[in-house]
């Protein structure tokens, strides 16, 4: 049958708003504003480090920052370490600093009198004394951090959690994008120690390109209530990852029925949603089940 008007075609105009068209800002754009905080940093690190030095003022140094993988971080701090995580204000982001172990064992050996020396060979763990240290450490480089990137909020730094254990404390996915900033401390001619901050780009982005946010759009979204509707009844995966063992070749060719293999459960086991995560919890029986209860939240 044939039509009474020809049928033409037009092409509908999609017309977006500038939050879903504006691209983010890259790491381009990102690593010159932290680098200029961290220069900020560094100078309020000289006299906030002093009081741990026996009132010397140290000499900082700050590194162009770096483009990262949580891997490539792990691997620039061989050896022992005081990993610590932070939480931003209004639960807007993780930050992650790390600090050479030799450096905490010498501030403790420092704190008790004696000349700043550290240990050799180095301990396999951190001594009590140590994490205390790690705590004041801790502090300073929350308060100077905010400092550096214009946080005016109380606490808007507050570490959450330490371990010598880059797999037990770090909160980032395998593919998160780290801007990392390296500062290097000398004190008394010797050799300078290292402290390491380091943040996924998407925060750096909220906290130093506030000028370039389109007009009305806020800080940070409100997040939805997770006890309301439609969220409450979400389903979400949780893994407790008990121990991974690797086997050789030649014993997993050859297992049988009723053979044992020896696998060490840590004492503290993540529980991951969708690859990160979220609480550690230890490993306990609840009516003849196996339960981990929590002991931290992330």
């Amino acid at each position: 049958m044939k039509p009474e008007r020809s049928l033409v075609a037009e092409r509908p105009l999609a017309q977006h708003c500038a939050e879903l068209v504006r691209s983010g800002p890259g790491p381009a754009e990102l690593l010159p504003a932290l680098a200029r905080a961290g220069e900020r940093m560094a100078r309020g690190l000289r006299g906030a480090l002093a009081g741990l030095l026996g009132g010397e003022p140290p000499m900082v140094e700050c590194d162009a920052p770096e483009d990262m993988a949580p891997a490539d971080l792990a691997a620039t701090v061989p050896g022992l370490a005081a990993w610590s995580l932070y939480g931003l204000a209004g639960g807007s982001g993780r930050l992650l600093s790390a600090v050479d172990a030799e450096a905490v064992l010498r501030l403790v050996d420092r704190a008790f009198g004696g000349p700043g020396e550290a240990p050799h060979p180095l301990p396999r763990e951190l001594p009590l004394s140590a994490e205390l240290m790690v705590q004041r450490v801790e502090a300073v480089l929350a308060a100077q951090f905010a400092a550096a990137a214009g946080l005016s909020r109380t606490n808007a730094v507050a570490a959450l959690r330490r371990d010598s254990d880059f797999a037990q404390v770090q909160p980032f996915g395998a593919e998160t994008r780290l801007a990392v900033l390296t500062l290097s401390i000398s004190e008394g001619g010797r050799a300078p120690w290292r402290m390491r901050l380091a943040l996924p780009f998407p925060i750096l982005a909220d906290l130093f390109t506030g000028a370039d946010r389109p007009a009305g759009r806020p800080r940070h979204v409100q997040p939805a209530d997770p006890l309301a509707a439609p969220y409450a009844d979400l389903p979400l995966l949780v893994s407790a990852v008990l121990v991974d063992v690797a086997l050789p070749l030649s014993v997993l060719s050859s297992l049988e029925v009723g053979q044992i293999l020896s696998v060490p459960i840590a004492r503290s086991i993540p529980l991951r949603v969708a690859g990160r995560t979220v609480a550690h919890g230890s490993i306990g029986a609840v009516d003849d089940r196996v339960a981990v209860q929590l002991t931290q939240l992330s």
